[in-house]
């Protein structure tokens, strides 16, 4: 990796005012913790007015941006660090917005010959004007149940839920629509869940072990993802040495496809017959006690503020262009 750190101070930017500012936060304080515990340099913030003044101050500053939600993951973050010509570790802002919202990171994705659900995008005032009665109609014939139904643009599984029959897809769609102005109706894949790491390291893009997931309640909801002991994780998981190649391979055709960069997470189902099918991805995947990243990093046998620095000295390479 890069010896010569050149580069300022580590800002590790957490918090934010999206609906995932305290689980930004959790994976700001880990992240900042571990680079700290490899002799980094670490300051940090959250966003706020005092960022920009801030980040001027600093000699070679290099973000760390741990903002969960769509102040974090849309891109607008990325552009304003462009602008400031700032480095930070993650994608671009194009790539960052592609992978954020579902209703064109699916599209994309299937577009390069990966299995995706089959979705439809449905705007709010589509929905109204059109009458939720005819809608669910439609969809209920195009797709049967159970559905999955979200917001095109959130994260954590804010807003998601599993509709199983066509009276309870109104109040679904409702409920997404609380975190955005788009919905994504989306056929159920029945399977295993399973969540796949990448990470960019000496010019290669490499899949880290696949976590599977198995939440007490059946569903991999908010409560799942960040009450301890509401999932168990099985790391690697108890697939096939053929199955998990596809999830890996999976994983870096997806991160490629979108454009992503420094590390991505995708989350896959496995179908019954061992095929695995994209759900989303995730550019800046969660850092927490219970987030799906640090595990795989861990079952790969590698140290995790070791990965969190390398990620940094990469972005301050490629900063330098």
């Amino acid at each position: 990796m890069n010896d010569t750190q050149a580069h300022g101070p580590i800002v590790v930017l957490a918090g934010g005012l999206s609906h995932e500012r305290e689980v930004s936060l959790r994976s700001g304080r880990r992240v900042a913790q571990a680079l700290r515990d490899q002799g980094r340099e670490v300051i940090e913030s959250d966003l706020n007015a005092g960022l920009i003044e801030l980040l001027r101050g600093l000699n070679n500053p290099v973000v760390f941006p741990l903002l969960h939600g769509g102040v974090g993951e849309d891109g607008g973050l990325q552009q304003v660090l462009n602008l400031l010509d700032v480095a930070y570790v993650g994608s671009s802002p194009a790539a960052a917005r592609r992978s954020f919202n579902k209703a064109i990171a699916g599209p994309l994705v299937a577009q390069a010959g990966i299995i995706t659900p089959a979705s439809v995008a449905l705007p709010h005032d589509m929905f109204r004007e059109l009458g939720a009665a005819a809608l669910v109609t439609a969809l209920g014939e195009r797709f049967g149940f159970p559905l999955m139904v979200k917001p095109a643009r959130s994260g954590s599984a804010l807003g998601c839920s599993m509709v199983t029959s066509a009276d309870e897809l109104p109040a679904a769609m409702v409920g997404a629509y609380a975190y955005g102005d788009v919905t994504v109706v989306e056929q159920f894949i029945v399977g295993t869940e399973v969540a796949v790491s990448v990470v960019e390291l000496d010019g290669k893009t490499v899949a880290l072990p696949a976590v599977e997931i198995r939440p007490n309640s059946g569903i991999y909801d908010y409560t799942a993802r960040y009450t301890a002991g509401e999932t168990r994780f099985i790391v690697p998981a108890e697939l096939s040495a053929d199955v998990a190649k596809a999830c890996a391979d999976l994983a870096i055709s997806a991160h490629q496809v979108l454009g992503l960069q420094g590390h991505s997470r995708a989350d896959i189902i496995v179908t019954n017959d061992g095929t695995p099918v994209f759900i989303e991805a995730n550019s800046a995947p969660g850092m927490t006690e219970t987030s799906l990243f640090p595990q795989a990093v861990e079952a790969a046998g590698w140290d995790f503020g070791l990965l969190c620095s390398q990620l940094v000295d990469n972005a301050w390479v490629r900063h330098l262009g």
